[in-house]
């Protein structure tokens, strides 16, 4: 290959790549900031995730495909940060925690309580439902990522959105803030 072809190649790769920035990175965060509950872990895990797919983006051949494909690479940095892990546990003082939900609105308490009825949900509903609701993607999407047949798919979808709803219908609170 040529001096000129290799700049051609690299300069190429920059095109493709910030695009892929620009068009994704919203997404990725949000995402990020779902899986984590912290900007800052979603930074970085967004970052790694770039940075993955720059080393690697020779091996995306359908540009439409790009969204599942970094998503994948997301998850897989999120996982590794557990692999790597290692938690303390420590004594805390019981006045010392924040009560979260005495000053918030009552759509933070409701979003908060979602969030943590989704987060007790076993990973096989939850997953498919945080990346339809968070990622906006499509059932057949969700099927490539997770590595699943699209019925499956649907069928969890299906499952964990009645699990959802069978919530919110058993919390009186909740069921006002619905009904009324």
């Amino acid at each position: 290959m040529t001096k000129p072809q290799v700049f051609y190649n690299m300069a190429t790769k920059q095109v493709r790549y910030e695009a892929l920035v620009k068009a994704l990175h919203a997404d990725l965060y949000r995402y990020g900031y779902w899986l984590c509950h912290d900007k800052h872990i979603a930074e970085d895990l967004v970052q790694e995730t770039f940075l993955r797919a720059w080393r690697a983006l020779d091996s995306l051949k359908d540009e439409k495909a790009a969204k599942s494909w970094l998503i994948t690479i997301l998850r897989r940095e999120n996982a590794r940060r557990f692999e790597r892990k290692r938690f303390d546990m420590s004594e805390y003082e019981e006045a010392s925690i924040a009560d979260i939900k005495a000053t918030s609105s009552e759509q933070e308490i409701e979003n908060y309580w979602l969030r943590e009825k989704i987060a007790k949900m076993p990973e096989e509903y939850r997953e498919p439902l945080v990346l339809q609701v968070i990622g906006g993607f499509s059932g057949e999407e969700i099927a490539g990522i997770l590595s699943l047949n699209k019925n499956t798919v649907m069928t969890r979808l299906f499952r964990a959105r009645n699990q959802l709803k069978e919530a919110v219908d058993d919390e009186p609170k909740l069921r006002g803030l619905h009904n009324g």
